[in-house]
């Protein structure tokens, strides 16, 4: 089975504007996260979506999905999320298994709740390659140079740009390939990860590259908000 596992288990904003996680900010006609639902709710391939929520917002989540999708509440499943992403994630992944039982054929299919623009495209794209590889990761190729530095005064380190990807999400896996490596770090190895790809890296598992898009944008600031609103045709709060 396939499963979509948004993650909005944070609380913090960067953008300093509302008194509320980032996600839940209003993007257009309704909140960011919606937007976000919405995409993988369009996706037939996937039997469930999760999303995982600050215990402190789950009632507010669960008002949403009453108010916007009514016809599609049983399709989406509520689960508390953890103190980081990767916590969250497997979170989720113990709910999957409660109610749907250890599989070695389950995927997972991670995403920001703040990227409300990933495509149906993509989505579909990544259950191909977790079918294939086991995991994967949503990058765009850097238009930018990439400078490297160890100090943050000096370069160190100018890589090949046609080598350098920026890195996105979705990024899926199969479960249980997941779940044998997270148990395998240490806990020193798991204080250094960034993303859930890295659970990967470190142990030397290949992860394919799925192409994303540009406008899969992670809205992350006033600045990223504001193109957001543009993208909709909406207008941002001061």
């Amino acid at each position: 089975m396939i499963f979509g596992a948004i993650l909005a288990g944070g609380v913090g904003s960067r953008m300093h504007i509302a008194d509320m996680p980032k996600q839940f900010l209003p993007l257009g006609d309704k909140p960011i996260i919606l937007h976000t639902l919405e995409k993988f709710l369009l996706c037939s391939r996937l039997d469930a979506v999760y999303v995982g929520v600050h215990p402190k917002w789950m009632l507010h989540m669960q008002d949403l999905i009453e108010k916007h999708l009514p016809d599609r509440k049983a399709d989406i499943h509520l689960v508390a999320g953890g103190g980081d992403r990767n916590d969250t994630i497997f979170h989720i992944v113990e709910q999957i298994e409660k109610d749907f039982g250890e599989d070695e054929s389950h995927i997972i299919v991670t995403h920001d709740s703040v990227r409300p623009f990933v495509t149906l495209r993509i989505i579909e794209d990544n259950i191909d390659a977790a079918l294939r590889c086991g995991a994967c990761d949503t990058v765009v190729g850097a238009t930018d140079t990439i400078v490297v530095s160890e100090d943050g005064r000096l370069i160190s380190e100018i890589p090949e740009r046609g080598k350098m990807y920026q890195g996105q999400t979705p990024q899926s896996f199969r479960i249980c390939l997941l779940k044998k490596l997270y148990a395998s770090l240490t806990d020193e190895e798991k204080a250094i990860l960034t993303d859930a790809c890295k659970i990967c890296v470190v142990r030397d598992t290949p992860v394919e590259l799925v192409q994303g898009e540009v406008s899969n944008l992670k809205i992350t600031t006033v600045s990223d908000y504001k193109i957001a609103q543009a993208m909709v045709g909406g207008t941002a709060l001061d």
